[in-house]
């Protein structure tokens, strides 16, 4: 059974590596896709945005109270020689990017009275824009929250978390664990649905492309028994989806610092060691089992490539749900259960390994329950293989 399973996967490996182009866009593209990607969108988002000009705003009867607060913003602002009608008539025209902000005469004056003294309603500060222009919009919300959050705090009682003389700050996260939620979020996702994407390249031309040429047929009729067959098909598509997996890993990682500028941030990207790449790999090779056994089901069930990929999406769809949901169930892992369900409990057990929260006891749990689930997978496959309605089927 051994020799036979064998040269199984060198047949595989054969047809695999033979092809230039399943070679380059299985393992060395995602890797180096990844990076380049990643890198280009930091130093995209972090490059300064010297073209943009201030936006203008027009102020009518300026506060000498507000005079302060205002002009520390980064907007450009124009106080002379102002004429609220023909800007409104140009905000509505959107002829240019700007604001006009109008305050009551003698305003003041009337912000002096103490509420519980005035007589009068309090005035009205009026900000004209124009929500069709993102610069426009974007002016006035800044300047309407600024002036809100002033007003609230005129007559405050206490302060929350006000900036002291030396600089005391009150988020008590360190940089090390700032990182390491940003990974435990991105980096499961990208590894789960890379490594599906290479199934997804792969197991249809293992399985269901043999049908449609003929070769399975060909196998089928020798004397290698169907369990050898699923095990070495299996077995191969896990060594090259691997790779692919393992690209998506080296190359994420590699890019992340530069996507998150951890050097200008203060932060340390490089805070994981041996036993967690250890533990990362690990995981990475019991989930590539569960997903190309599952899919080499699929695979074995279709009649020719087509149909195999498209029976492959609903898989597909359910796979980066999965990966999303680091990112929407933060905290929900507190039951061992959950690392019972395979691939689920992959994903769990990388976001844990990369906060630096894994035990014992998840950990085996995970591994050995996608074990389990790879063996039944393989099973069910030498079932089919054994069934002539599954293999011959047009």
């Amino acid at each position: 059974m051994k020799n036979n399973t064998w040269n199984i996967v060198k047949k595989e490996c054969r047809r695999f590596f033979g092809d230039r182009t399943m070679v380059i866009t299985t393992i060395l593209l995602p890797g180096f896709l990844l990076y380049f990607i990643y890198s280009m969108m930091g130093d995209y988002f972090m490059q300064p945005k010297e073209d943009e000009t201030p936006v203008t705003i027009y102020v009518e009867n300026m506060s000498d109270t507000l005079r302060p607060l205002l002009t520390v913003t980064p907007f450009h602002f124009v106080t002379d020689g102002v004429n609220g009608k023909k800007l409104k008539s140009q905000l509505a025209e959107k002829e240019q990017d700007f604001v006009y902000l109008h305050f009551p005469q003698n305003f003041d004056s009337l912000i002096a009275v103490s509420p519980t003294e005035r007589t009068t309603a309090a005035p009205n500060v009026q900000i004209y824009y124009n929500s069709t222009s993102d610069k426009s919009e974007s002016a006035y919300t800044a300047l309407s929250t600024m002036l809100n959050q002033w007003e609230e705090s005129s007559y405050n009682l206490f302060d929350v978390n006000k900036m002291t003389e030396n600089g005391e700050a009150y988020d008590l996260a360190n940089t090390e664990d700032v990182v390491r939620g940003v990974f435990s979020q991105l980096i499961p996702m990208l590894l789960l649905i890379m490594m599906f994407s290479g199934c997804m390249s792969i197991v249809p031309t293992s399985i269901a492309g043999e049908k449609e040429r003929g070769t399975l047929a060909t196998l089928l009729v020798t004397p290698l028994k169907r369990s050898e067959l699923a095990l070495g098909k299996v077995l191969s598509v896990t060594f090259f989806t691997l790779l692919g997996g393992l690209s998506t890993f080296v190359g994420t990682m590699l890019s992340l610092p530069k996507l998150l500028h951890t050097d200008e941030l203060g932060m340390d990207a490089t805070i994981y060691t041996t036993p967690d790449y250890v533990g990362l790999l690990v995981l990475i090779l019991c989930t590539v089992l569960v997903l190309t056994s599952v899919a080499s089901l699929i695979s074995a069930q279709a009649s020719n490539v087509k149909t195999a990929s498209s029976l492959m999406l609903p898989m597909m769809m359910v796979v980066l749900f999965i990966g999303l949901t680091p990112m929407m169930m933060q905290g929900d892992n507190s039951s061992t259960a959950v690392f019972l369900i395979p691939i689920y409990n992959s994903v769990q057990a990388m976001t844990q390994v990369l906060e630096h929260e894994i035990s014992l006891l998840p950990m085996c749990l995970t591994v050995g329950s996608n074990v389990v689930c790879t063996i039944i997978c393989i099973w069910l496959l030498t079932k089919m293989f054994n069934s002539e309605r599954v293999m011959f089927s047009k």
